[in-house]
């Protein structure tokens, strides 16, 4: 390494990846690294993503080009991938876990692979430093995952759920509120699962918690899982003044058949119950969706009554990908797998249904005043675009001034699918 010290981190995947890259990055910088580009920095680490076969390519694709730009660099492969599949390490000088990550500069000097067996590791303790840049803070208070769904290796991935303590999590977000932080995304694997480990009070009873304590002024929830939103929550985020009123969840099927073959616990008539539930709570609620294509035995008619179901709920867009065989999942040993072609039809079918879905949820608050916190990037030359409460992305006139601020906007028109407000 040069005198300097210098380091360069690349995330793929979710946002508690990215959470964890901050954290990484926070811990080089304390031990005296400096972040460059890729090609001048003596560390090189890839915080790799381990849920789809594409991801892996991506890794592997990207430890190639470290290879070929930076060749004397230390090259450090961590996290899901590394802790699930640490003998595919892309030929990487160091492969640590998912504990392993977080003591970095510890294994600095070591070569090899450092990833604990088992499924019970430690949360990392909150830093706020390592996200410069963003008017969202992405803040993991949640990690791990029992629930074994039969498609999925982040249980094996990620290890068995863990909290960040109530108090440590309110401390963070005032200071995040002392910094400026208008927008505050609660992160993690299974929220649903969040329990303070000193009380016990679940993620309900924690967002009551923040609803009396110094917050930034919006808190938005990433993916919750749709058996955990019962008649509880859904007055709780009906009433709240913080939390805005979008929820993205991972349905994955209409079908019950594949449900079940998933080893999801609801049937697609609680999921139609809930939609609308949350729609009678809150007319103008945000709502998104995770849905899954080509698992092993979804045969036309399956695909069909995804379809449909889809169709006919009340929802404002989708996030619709294809199955991903993983070896160490329970679904790939079924039969019944779909053809790459197959998967890839199947997509762009659901993507038209996406597309129209967020067209009649946009054109539906033409008119409608909203709340939007712009971000800094310029879009068509002359537009910057923050999100309503609700989920909406909404372009305004660009003006340096606005960014990271609360702006009341009225909607006024949609040109190329883009909500624009004034």
């Amino acid at each position: 390494m040069t005198g300097e010290k210098t380091f360069f981190v690349f995330t793929s995947g979710c946002k508690a990846n990215q959470w964890d890259s901050h954290v990484l990055a926070d811990r080089l910088e304390q031990g005296g690294f400096s972040r460059v580009p890729m090609g001048r920095a003596d560390v090189v680490v890839l915080n790799a993503c381990s849920l789809t076969v594409r991801a892996e390519a991506d890794a592997r694709r990207f430890m190639r080009k470290v290879r070929e730009v930076n060749p004397d660099a230390l090259a450090a492969l961590v996290g899901c991938h590394a802790q699930a599949y640490p003998e595919r390490d892309f030929g990487a000088d160091l492969v640590l876990g998912q504990a392993e990550k977080f003591e970095i500069l510890r294994h600095l000097p070591e070569r090899g692979r450092f990833v604990a067996p088992g499924r019970h590791f430690p949360i990392e303790k909150a830093g706020i430093d390592g996200q410069r840049g963003r008017t969202r803070f992405f803040f993991k208070i949640q990690d791990g995952c029992n629930k074994f769904c039969s498609y999925c290796i982040v249980p094996f991935a990620r290890g068995a759920p863990r909290s960040r303590p109530a108090e440590e999590a309110a401390a963070t977000m005032e200071a995040l509120l002392r910094r400026g932080t208008k927008e505050v995304v609660l992160t993690g694997i299974d929220l649903a699962a969040y329990r303070d480990p000193a009380s016990g009070m679940g993620l309900k009873e924690l967002l009551l918690f923040f609803e009396g304590q110094p917050t930034p002024p919006r808190i938005r929830l990433s993916s919750v899982d749709p058996e955990y939103l019962d008649a509880d929550f859904i007055a709780l985020l009906a009433a709240s003044g913080k939390i805005a009123k979008s929820i993205h969840i991972p349905v994955q099927s209409g079908s019950d058949r594949i449900l079940q073959a998933m080893g999801r616990r609801y049937s697609r008539a609680f999921v139609a119950d809930l939609v609308k539930r949350l729609k009678r709570s809150m007319p103008a609620v945000g709502i998104g969706m995770d849905v899954m294509v080509g698992f092993p035995g979804e045969d036309e008619s399956a695909f069909s009554e995804t379809c449909a179901f889809i169709e006919a709920l009340d929802v404002s867009y989708l996030h619709v990908f294809p199955y991903s065989d993983r070896p160490g999942a329970k679904s790939s040993g079924l039969d019944g797998k779909a053809a790459e072609s197959i998967k890839t039809r199947r997509v762009k079918k659901l993507k038209s249904i996406d597309a129209r879905k967020r067209e009649a949820f946009s054109r539906r608050h033409l008119g409608t005043r909203v709340c939007i916190i712009p971000e800094a990037k310029m879009y068509a030359g002359r537009f910057m675009r923050g999100f309503s409460d609700n989920y909406l992305p909404v372009y305004i006139p660009y003006e340096k001034t606005l960014e990271n601020n609360l702006v009341d906007v009225t909607i006024t028109d949609m040109q190329d699918s883009r909500l624009i407000g004034g």
